[in-house]
């Protein structure tokens, strides 16, 4: 493991730790859920625009998309973490 330090805005820094912890996660394990589907797409794992006047949220990042992504990317670490504990027992 290491350690990566990046610099955010402290108002975002608290929503998503409030988010994070509603979801029962870490910010550390939300980072690397977004790490690892970034390198299986090769991309961003997700659109990136600008807002339209007068929209809160583009459609792609309204609340209950974000809530179901995030439910998607803990099911995909949540089985590459089983995949990987497998590999090493079937070394020994």
């Amino acid at each position: 493991m290491t350690n990566v330090t990046i610099r955010i805005d402290e108002t975002v820094k608290k929503e998503t730790e409030n988010l994070f912890d509603k979801l029962g996660m870490s910010m550390s394990g939300a980072i690397n859920i977004f790490f690892r589907q970034a390198i299986r797409e090769q991309a961003i794992p997700f659109p990136i625009r600008a807002k339209t006047d007068g929209e809160k949220y583009s459609k792609y990042f309204n609340p209950h998309n974000m809530n179901l992504r995030v439910k998607s990317f803990t099911k995909i670490y949540a089985a590459e973490t089983f995949f990987e504990a497998n590999k090493k027992l079937e070394t020994r």
